[in-house]
């Protein structure tokens, strides 16, 4: 890690911690060379992993796309701020299989579990785009599933 005030790459960590629910280890550093102290995180590299469509298409994982989804189920409810937290729990479940491919089945059933443990109202908005709802008696059934 390169200093930068002086662009050294001599340093030393004098302070080390964990970033609660962000999975990032934060490193308190000083240059050798200048002596000035800077901060830097470290976490792990992105998953790549292909995610295979219902219509057999494949298309490259994006968290990006993973969080919208979510934060748009989640609007203006109270578990917005925890769409990171439930975004690297799936994430984690990706690499304890260690594929290279998942279905998008799979996913969204992981992403219903989660969010049906945050908030029903939520689990509902995603439900109904996940499972293509045409009418309000796909409502009234998911619902009674909910409850």
């Amino acid at each position: 890690m390169a200093c930068p005030y002086c662009a050294s790459i001599l340093s030393k960590v004098v302070d080390k911690r964990t970033v609660s629910g962000r999975g990032e280890i934060r490193r308190r550093r000083q240059c050798l060379k200048c002596s000035k102290r800077f901060t830097t995180y470290e976490k792990l590299a992105n998953l790549v992993f292909l995610v295979v469509k219902k219509d057999g298409r494949r298309e490259i994982y994006d968290r990006e796309k993973l969080r919208s989804g979510l934060n748009k189920a989640l609007e203006k409810r109270p578990g917005v701020d925890k769409v990171d937290l439930v975004v690297d729990k799936i994430e984690g479940r990706i690499r304890v299989r260690g594929v290279k491919e998942i279905s998008s089945t799979i996913l969204g059933k992981w992403i219903l579990s989660e969010l049906k443990k945050m908030d029903g109202v939520a689990y509902l908005r995603f439900a109904s785009v996940y499972h293509q709802f045409e009418n309000p008696k796909d409502f009234t059934e998911e619902v009674r599933h909910l409850t």
